[in-house]
């Protein structure tokens, strides 16, 4: 069988194109790699060659630019948390929870969650909400929060996220270098069918993986640029030593609800007695008879006749 030169020259093409793929594969594989290790120093960096063809007729290079982890950790990345705990009269409860919301969107300040309940029966009116603010407008937020009653409470919490945020930049730059090499591959016009479903299956893994370390980068930095702050607003109790006329309005007001809740406890009894009516009169009715009669019959008797002597 004969070879042609040109069927020589595609034959060798495509086993370097095939050893190019093997290499980039591992390259990448590689750049991942380095985004798992947690780096406390500077690496140096430097390109990594691999060959690419048989018998030595071609090389390739690739070069893989390493994360200048010194930049990163010489920030730091710290997530804090603030709980206030706000005293207020009931009367003030509302204006005051409104006064937050409306004052946070006049700052670098954002609404998360907020809930307020109002009084129904024995419960007390409350408020609550989690706010998202700049560092430099905390100051400002605390300082309206003050105005609005007595801080009861207020606890800070301070989280290291830095070597979360170090990871996963990293990995986000090597997800990216390892994208754009196989769209370079992908676009090569002597890329065979193999090597064009190898890579497209390799180019949808890469790219779900960077679209969840990028979501995963969004949240430390949510948590890491801006600061939580909780605030729950709760009445302040009435005090002990309340006049005579307060202690006789309350139990006027309580008297109600004492009536109410004896009202129902009495027709749940009535309630739960009626079907045992259907057997206790009728049983009542026969033995009060049966009595009757046997009285009766006692005083109808003679009684008996002395004896003779």
């Amino acid at each position: 069988m004969t070879c042609t030169p040109g069927a020589t020259f595609r034959t060798e093409d495509a086993k370097a194109m095939n050893h190019k793929f093997a290499a980039f594969i591992f390259a990448g594989l590689l750049l991942i790699g380095t985004g798992c290790d947690r780096r406390t120093s500077s690496p140096t960096a430097g390109p990594v060659t691999f060959s690419a063809g048989g018998g030595g007729t071609s090389n390739y290079s690739v070069s893989l630019p390493m994360m200048a982890f010194a930049d990163l950790t010489a920030r730091r990345f710290i997530a804090e948390r603030h709980k206030l705990e706000i005293i207020t009269p009931e009367a003030e409860i509302q204006r005051s929870w409104e006064s937050v919301v409306a004052f946070c969107g006049t700052i670098q300040c954002e609404v998360v969650t907020s809930s307020i309940t109002t009084r129904t029966g024995d419960s007390v009116p409350s408020g609550t909400m989690s706010l998202r603010v700049a560092p430099e407008d905390l100051k400002k937020l605390l300082a309206h929060v003050q105005k609005l009653g007595n801080i009861a409470q207020h606890t800070t919490e301070r989280e290291d996220k830095t070597a979360a945020v170090v990871d996963t930049d990293a990995k986000l730059k090597n997800l990216t270098n390892f994208r754009d090499s196989l769209r370079a591959m992908l676009a090569k016009p002597s890329a065979t069918v193999k090597d064009v479903v190898e890579i497209q299956q390799q180019l949808t893994e890469a790219q779900s993986e960077l679209d969840s370390e990028t979501a995963q980068r969004k949240i430390l930095a949510n948590e890491t640029e801006k600061i939580a702050v909780e605030i729950s607003f709760r009445v302040e109790k009435s005090s002990g030593n309340a006049g005579g006329f307060a202690q006789i309005w309350n139990a006027l007001r309580e008297s109600g609800s004492v009536l109410g809740d004896s009202t129902a406890s009495l027709i749940t009894v009535i309630v739960s007695i009626i079907p045992w009516l259907i057997l206790i009169v009728p049983a009542v009715w026969l033995l009060a008879r049966a009595w009757r009669k046997v009285r009766r019959n006692r005083i109808a008797s003679p009684p008996p006749s002395p004896a003779a002597p």
